[in-house]
């Protein structure tokens, strides 16, 4: 018997261990992505291959399968597709309002910052080189430049000098997904860390995961940590800022709220209406991860207190070149950083082909501390290998 039939857009990491979860609670899942054998459609009762960005191929699929949930996982999709099925009666994950706001990242900083006063960085946004020069005189240098729309990063930079303006736009134009040539520019913000909030949205309210702590390189996630020591004020800033901006987009799901924190202030950052990158490290760290949260807010099922296990930590396995044959070793030697106290995993993707810098996999660790843990988790993940044929 199936409990809901889920109807997933994008299917990458994230999307297989979401259908994973989802599985577990007796959904029924059809898995789409813009390529075949994506990491989601190994584990998914069916899938369909097309762009999320093709209106009628999106809208086909939709009425094809008929879900019960519509469940983005990207940001580029034709979001006034989701808006009109969702108009129709369909329900979308958390709603066709969060995904169309958050597809953008100028839409969900004007929420945030314009709408309910939320405390961010100085910016402005940018469709030429003339623009991008014209808004680092209103953000100062250094900024930081990046497309209004990408994915894990792709496309940002930080530019300490004048003379580097022309290559972040030309880094970041080439790096846009979708269709709108924009950039954000904005201030550097001097924090002393970054951190996600997992903020769960339910029937019964909002909850939230410890913050987890991330490291980024080229913009995009390289390690992540959790539990982070953060003062009881500033978790608690935090969370005031999660529940307004969630409450605001409406639906049920978690939120992935991103934040810059300094000695005595926290700042928003960004959000995505879906699980988040950083927080694969709940796979090992909490008794239910990111993506049974996911999974149990979009049913509507019970959840009881979530529970961080211990100092866990996670780290990317990355290719380091294209190909389409290749093979994954060092699992065992990887895997052998467990101990019989704290555990050591690895997760691999399964994407079908590598790319530069194209996450792969990602190993977890527990430890004592979260150096520990941190250290451990890097070890194992330097541990795996992958062989180019």
């Amino acid at each position: 018997m199936v409990t809901a039939k889920i109807l997933l857009l994008g299917s990458g990491e994230l999307g297989k261990e979401f259908v994973i979860s989802a599985k577990r609670l007796g959904c029924q899942v059809v898995a789409c992505d813009s390529y075949a054998d994506a990491p989601a459609m190994q584990v998914a009762d069916s899938c369909e291959v097309f762009s999320m960005l093709d209106a009628d191929a999106l809208r086909a699929a939709i009425l094809k399968h008929a879900p019960d949930f519509i469940v983005p996982e990207i940001e580029a999709i034709r979001t006034e597709v989701l808006q009109e099925v969702e108009a129709a009666g369909m329900t979308v994950v958390p709603s066709a309002r969060a995904a169309a706001m958050t597809m953008n990242r100028d839409r969900i900083r004007e929420v945030a910052a314009t709408e309910l006063g939320l405390r961010t960085s100085r910016y402005r946004y940018a469709e030429s080189l003339e623009e991008v020069r014209a808004a680092v005189a209103h953000t100062g240098l250094p900024c930081v430049i990046k497309p209004v729309m990408s994915s894990s990063g792709k496309g940002q930079s930080t530019v300490r000098t004048a003379d580097e303006l022309e290559a972040a736009w030309t880094y970041a134009v080439a790096n846009m997904r979708g269709d709108r040539r924009k950039v954000i520019v904005e201030e550097f913000v001097a924090f002393e860390y970054e951190i996600t909030l997992l903020t769960v949205r339910t029937r019964d309210g909002v909850l939230f995961c410890d913050p987890i702590g991330h490291r980024q390189e080229r913009g995009d996630y390289q390690e992540s940590w959790q539990p982070v020591a953060m003062p009881d004020t500033l978790i608690g800033d935090a969370k005031d800022m999660a529940t307004k901006v969630v409450d605001n987009l409406g639906g049920y799901g978690i939120f992935g709220v991103e934040f810059f924190v300094t000695r005595d202030e926290v700042i928003f950052s960004e959000l995505s209406p879906r699980p988040h990158d950083t927080g694969m490290v709940t796979l090992l760290s909490q008794n239910l991860s990111e993506f049974d949260l996911h999974a149990r807010a979009i049913l509507g099922l019970p959840i009881p207190r979530i529970a961080v296990r211990g100092p866990t930590a996670s780290a990317v396995i990355l290719a380091d070149r294209e190909a389409e044959r290749f093979t994954i070793e060092g699992l065992a030697e990887a895997l052998g950083h467990g101990t019989a106290d704290f555990d050591v995993d690895v997760r691999l993707f399964g994407k079908p082909v590598t790319r530069r810098n194209r996450r792969m996999g990602v190993a977890l660790a527990a430890g004592a501390t979260l150096d520990e843990a941190r250290a451990r988790a890097m070890a194992a993940a330097a541990a795996v290998r992958i062989r180019y044929e």
